[in-house]
């Protein structure tokens, strides 16, 4: 249960900082904010594991890059996505 709520706050944080990295409004609610910075936090792991980063003596300085940067490709490229999609009721 600790692990949701801190896997939450990690979204919150790198889909804050994605959408302050990215120019313009970001027309997307928070939490879909929080699920794609989260999906980033993911992605940036694997890829951290993958070429060997994931666990240094220190701060894990790439880890964190690569985590943000793929929170900031997600909000991108979802941000327009959900702009334009049509809304029915």
């Amino acid at each position: 249960m600790f692990q949701i709520v801190w896997i939450l706050i990690i979204g919150l944080i790198l889909g804050v900082l994605a959408r302050m990295l990215l120019r313009g409004p970001q027309a997307i609610p928070l939490w879909l904010t929080v699920v794609l910075g989260a999906v980033g936090a993911l992605l940036g792991n694997a890829v951290a594991g993958w070429i060997g980063v994931r666990h240094t003596s220190g701060i894990d300085w790439i880890r964190h890059l690569l985590q943000i940067g793929f929170a900031v490709v997600l909000v991108g490229v979802i941000s327009p996505a959900w702009s334009r999609r049509k809304v029915s009721r």
